[in-house]
């Protein structure tokens, strides 16, 4: 009873605005289903390498990069309004032109130009979380978005399985209708606020004297770029659930489309069970620094295992493991991002944390696949279990850090 009463407290408090931008991220997400899929669709339909595979979705990567830090900057100087309506409305089209490109070449670049776009979404939509959200609230406000994130990622993987099974274009087609209803929504619902929000602090403005930012650039921020380096090192081997791991279901455990479909959906469905539960008992019990080493070392654990053994009961137990760390890492990397900015640059902090996730797709997968060619899957995921290691003592010591230097707010 006390632990119900504790999971039901996780949404108190939560704004209106936020529920929205989840609802939002919901419907952006559930239509996402094509890039868990991207590599069996260029391997299984247009007869790809595997090494090839890697190369285009390294380019995927390169455009998320690209778009990660035109979004910090177009946030900051336009607002994460506008920001976020153009990204929805300009890259749910380019879906519906993926299936006339069948070359190499081809692929890659209509797969970089989605993400170029799409990613310039993510700082704006994280500029929008701390913006609307109280300071108490701001952990467990990325954590709902994030809840809604793999909802989706739990609804998208296994329609999507069973479309591609019937046709890789229903992949496409429903991408564009559901990134373009996000699109829509989001503009019916914050219009109106957002021009009321705008109001609201010019009429402050008048009256209080904005306090000067101690960190005027991300880019010249030292400790900052070390916690965003082993950001991008966890991403680089926790994202290969994204493109490596179905490509290994695929090739070495021998599972269709459906069954992949249905082993990633249950990874999102775990995550919306328990992740508000998680996050409160962490903020409650566990330092940040604390609360992400313990969510690295589980990551580590679910690539490991899957280098010794890939029964069906294992990849359970390792997507189990995967699913609760990522639950302790990810909302609390976006948390420290947000208080170590302040004002008019948070787009700009914000863009440094995409970027740091987004190096991950264009190194994930054109080494990923490599190291699998050459060495073999079991190779692959103990070292990323090593990696994974590494990258949450790298990211205790840095937020320790971080967290001291801002001893004045009121953060664990």
């Amino acid at each position: 009873m006390k632990i119900f009463k504790i999971y039901v407290d996780s949404f108190k408090g939560l704004s209106a605005e936020s529920w929205m931008l989840s609802i939002v991220m919901l419907i952006n997400r559930s239509g996402s289903m094509v890039l868990p899929f991207l590599g069996v669709y260029m391997t299984a339909k247009l007869g790809f390498t595997i090494e090839q595979t890697g190369l285009v979705l390294s380019f995927y990567g390169i455009g998320s990069v690209i778009g990660s830090f035109m979004g910090g900057y177009l946030t900051d100087k336009f607002g994460e309004y506008k920001v976020q309506s153009l990204s929805l409305f300009i890259s749910a089209p380019i879906f519906l032109l993926i299936p006339f490109f069948s070359t190499v070449a081809g692929m890659a670049f209509i797969i970089f130009l989605q993400s170029s776009i799409s990613e310039v979404f993510r700082p704006a939509n994280s500029v929008a979380i701390t913006k609307y959200a109280k300071p108490e609230n701001l952990t467990r406000a990325f954590s709902l978005n994030r809840m809604a994130v793999n909802l989706g990622f739990s609804i998208g993987p296994a329609l999507g399985g069973i479309l591609s099974a019937i046709s890789y274009n229903f992949l496409f087609v429903v991408n564009f209708v559901a990134i373009l209803a996000a699109g829509i929504m989001y503009v019916r619902f914050f219009k109106k606020r957002n021009k009321l929000y705008r109001n609201r602090i010019a009429d402050v403005a008048e009256v209080i004297t904005p306090t000067k930012n101690v960190y005027k650039s991300p880019y010249l921020d030292v400790p900052f770029l070390v916690f965003s380096l082993f950001c991008a090192i966890f991403a680089i081997c926790f994202f290969q659930i994204i493109n490596t791991l179905p490509l290994f279901f695929k090739d070495v455990v021998a599972l269709d489309q459906i069954a992949i479909g249905y082993i990633l959906g249950y990874s999102g469905f775990l995550i919306v069970l328990i992740e508000m539960l998680l996050v409160n008992l962490s903020e409650k019990y566990l330092s940040i620094a604390s609360t992400l080493l313990i969510g690295s070392v589980f990551c580590a654990i679910g690539y490991a295992v899957l280098g010794f053994d890939y029964a069906l009961l294992t990849i359970i137990f390792s997507m189990t493991f995967m699913s609760i760390g990522e639950i302790l890492v990810l909302p609390f990397m976006s948390t420290v991002t947000a208080i170590r900015s302040e004002g008019a640059n948070r787009g700009a902090y914000m863009g440094v944390n995409g970027i740091a996730f987004s190096l991950s797709f264009i190194i994930t997968p054109f080494l990923g696949t490599r190291i699998a060619s050459h060495f073999g899957f079991d190779t692959l995921w103990i070292y990323t279990g090593l990696f994974l290691i590494l990258a949450g003592f790298g990211l205790f010591y840095t937020t320790k850090l971080i967290i001291k230097q801002r001893s004045n707010t009121e953060f664990k």
